[in-house]
């Protein structure tokens, strides 16, 4: 028997950029993610719907459960994609696909919002 440690598997998952995690590096996670999702959700279609939402049923205590579940649902959707694309390509790939997929969406929303407008202003002329 040999006592040299096993060889590194390729296919196994990446390991997280440092192997022993600190208290430190945890706290800069997730302060690092809480901020970004943050000020990402300040002012979006979600935060503006549950705001109507809350104004229509006067219950706001419920709305804010439900907008909580759904966000921690779909944020969970979004970990686990994220997790498992992380293993099918390298996070510089990653990020530029994010990165384009992201001006791509932009450019479908303000084609959207012109034409919406473009009516608009044909009524007024």
């Amino acid at each position: 028997m040999s006592s040299a440690p096993d060889a590194p598997n390729p296919s196994a998952p990446p390991l997280e950029p440092t192997d022993t995690p600190t208290a430190s590096s945890w706290i800069t996670v997730f302060l690092s993610t809480a901020t970004t999702v943050f000020l990402a959700e300040l002012g979006d279609k979600t935060q503006l719907a549950a705001l109507l939402l809350s104004a229509q049923s006067g219950r706001p205590f419920t709305v804010f459960v439900g907008a909580s579940l759904a966000l921690i649902c779909s944020s969970l959707v979004g970990v686990l994609l994220g997790r498992w694309l992380s293993t099918v390509m390298p996070a510089h790939q990653l990020e530029r696909a994010a990165g384009v997929l992201m001006v791509a969406l932009g450019l479908w929303l303000a084609r959207q919002a012109m034409l919406n407008l473009a009516p608009l202003h044909l009524l007024h002329s």
